[in-house]
């Protein structure tokens, strides 16, 4: 199965994504900080990386300019999990040239939903 980077700082949200991820059977490796998150993602190679922009080392406008220079990682979808207002959410995913943002608190199936679509993509599914 893909691998999916989840960088978020919260455990409690952690968990419940690993969760329900995993049911999928999905391999999730978690990152609590944005510095974690780009030494997982370097050695890792995730297929797809979730992320919180609410990081306390490093703010997620910062850290997916990273992800997007990165040998190898330039084209990883990069889905922006957020509590932030939707209108505000949309117009950081443009302006920081992610994929597509899911709001929190997550609704399970759209999360899923949205992650398969993601991983999906280009294997003719």
């Amino acid at each position: 199965m893909p691998k999916i980077l989840l960088i978020e700082d919260i455990s409690d949200n952690a968990i419940l994504v690993k969760k329900a991820l995993g049911t999928q059977g999905y391999d999730v490796v978690w990152a609590d900080t944005a510095e974690t998150g780009l030494n997982l993602a370097r050695s890792s190679k995730p297929a797809l990386i979730l992320l919180d922009l609410g990081l306390p080392d490093m703010d997620g406008q910062t850290l997916v300019g990273y992800l997007r220079k990165e040998p190898g990682l330039a084209d990883v979808p990069i889905v922006v999990v957020t509590a932030w207002p939707e209108e505000t959410a949309r117009r950081m995913v443009d302006a920081y040239g992610c994929d597509a943002f899911i709001g929190k608190p997550l609704n399970i199936r759209q999360f899923i939903q949205t992650v398969n679509h993601f991983l999906n993509q280009g294997q003719g599914a």
